[in-house]
């Protein structure tokens, strides 16, 4: 008998370095990642993705991406909103 786990947030990880073009440092297991000045944290069971900056000597949080059945949406719209904000 073979078992399978899965767990999206290990998915996460590889959607991030997807849609964002560059390897994110994984920090927190793989919850959270870092890429550039910004953290994207996976919370509440992995169904909110907070925008977190992380520039200064505390994190500010900069936005909230409700995450739906797929992550690379949420990524991509976590990206857009980054952009706008440039």
């Amino acid at each position: 008998m073979t078992m399978r786990f899965e767990d999206p947030a290990a998915e996460f990880v590889l959607a991030v370095e997807r849609v964002f073009g560059a390897s994110p440092r994984v920090l927190d297991g793989s919850r959270a990642v870092q890429v550039g000045d910004v953290k994207l944290q996976l919370e509440a069971g992995e169904r909110e993705l907070w925008l977190i900056e992380t520039t200064g000597p505390l994190e500010h949080r900069l936005a909230m991406v409700e995450v739906g059945e797929d992550i690379e949406a949420a990524l991509q719209e976590a990206k857009e909103r980054l952009n706008g904000q440039g």
